[in-house]
């Protein structure tokens, strides 16, 4: 296996992304920034490089140079024949930019908005709910079933009986964007057969709504048109696959790794509850100390070099935002909590949380609302929360960074 010599160790991408690492990986990646050049590593039968330094994690994302090369199969990281639902997210231009335009009609910010009180009433619901208990699972207890709410049942139209089959499907799905060359082959036989689970299920969610739309980003999308282009049945369930998996994975994953980094940073937490108003600040320092989407894949559509490495087409990199976000270079402090870091009003956050360029997070306004306002009203009514357990676990996706389960306490301890 090819592998790349750091500090005097071998590493290789199972290292990297061994699940040993799964509570601490930003000590592999700070490892990976250290050696200065991008890092070439085995991946199955590919060797693809490891980019781990901000810059030039910011280059790949933002150049036309790289895409994911899927139309002419250069793509080293999936099976080109795996029944994975696909979407607008593994598109390059032109067809990216039609399936945006159009989905950018249908998923509107007024739309965003308009969640706003439900949001802060469904919160307030389950934050009163965990109050009477003395305690909670944050992933169980609030921000899935906010997520669920909200992208399930109030984008798609998914009825409320069915969010924990959706979930089983999407969790398997989820693991099954990390590249095949670090799964098993149970991992994507589980990831195949909730495709097509999942796909049989939204096609005749699909037809529901044509014969009968709905106040719901579904109805929007299947009547969505400009200038004469409409979205094919394909690609309106290629659109859903992915705000069940992407959107649901972030949202769920910012809320559950933000309240874990405040509970380690005693002093960012009391700030926090002393300021709410810096709740918004909070959620973009969250999205870069602890992301919850790690890492991307990409591919070279054309000769191409990053810093002054040269790169053939074809050749594939992964962009590890998680590791981005850390970079000592860019942010001082890099490796610290600062709550107050994008305080400054008017300030644009720089971080890679939601990629850079083409394929910037569409759902990036919700996944902001849904957190900050979680997130706040969790601090601000509970005042004595505090973790639950000494044993943390993670989902056994890759890409996707997010804890198992969040037991917090919220009552005083006793004296």
């Amino acid at each position: 296996m090819t592998t790349a010599e750091i500090d005097g160790d071998r590493v290789d991408a199972h290292d990297v992304f061994d699940t040993a690492h799964r509570i601490d990986p930003y000590s592999r990646y700070r490892r990976l920034r250290e050696a200065a050049v991008p890092t070439p590593v085995r991946l199955g039968d590919a060797e693809v490089t490891l980019m781990s330094r901000f810059s030039d994690c910011a280059a790949v994302l933002q150049s036309q140079a790289w895409g994911h090369g899927n139309v002419d199969r250069l793509s080293p990281f999936w099976d080109q024949q795996a029944s994975l639902p696909g979407s607008f997210i593994r598109m390059d231009p032109p067809d990216h930019r039609r399936l945006r335009t159009l989905v950018n009609k249908a998923f509107s910010a007024r739309m965003v908005a308009d969640l706003a009180p439900m949001i802060t009433s469904l919160v307030d619901t389950l934050v009163d709910r965990a109050l009477a208990a003395g305690g909670l699972d944050v992933i169980r207890d609030l921000s899935a079933p906010l997520a669920q709410a909200m992208v399930g049942q109030r984008l798609l139209g998914v009825p409320a009986s069915d969010a924990e089959l959706l979930r089983s499907w999407e969790l398997a799905i989820a693991r099954g964007t990390d590249p095949d060359g670090l799964l098993s082959a149970e991992d994507i036989a589980r990831r195949n057969d909730a495709g097509a689970n999942v796909v049989a299920y939204l096609q005749d969610l699909v037809a529901r709504r044509k014969a009968d739309p709905q106040d719901d980003l579904l109805s929007r999308l299947v009547a969505v048109e400009e200038s004469g282009e409409v979205l094919t049945a394909a690609e309106v369930l290629g659109i859903c696959v992915l705000l069940l998996v992407a959107g649901m994975e972030t949202s769920i994953n910012l809320v559950g790794n933000g309240i874990l980094a405040l509970l380690a940073h005693p002093d960012q937490l009391a700030l926090l509850r002393a300021r709410p108003e810096l709740a918004p600040s909070a959620v973009e320092e969250i999205l870069r100390y602890d992301t919850p989407t790690q890492f991307t894949m990409r591919v070279a559509l054309t000769d191409t070099t990053v810093g002054e490495r040269r790169f053939r087409r074809g050749d594939g990199a992964i962009v590890l935002m998680g590791s981005a976000g850390r970079d000592t270079d860019v942010f001082d402090g890099g490796e610290r909590l600062d709550i107050t870091r994008y305080a400054e009003p008017g300030r644009s956050p720089r971080h890679l949380g939601f990629s850079l360029g083409l394929h910037y997070c569409l759902g990036a306004p919700l996944a902001r609302l849904e957190a900050t306002t979680a997130i706040r009203t969790l601090v601000e009514r509970a005042p004595a929360l505090s973790l639950a357990t000494d044993e943390l676990s993670y989902q056994p996706s890759l890409i996707h960074r997010g804890l198992s389960s969040l037991p917090v306490d919220l009552s005083p301890a006793a004296a």
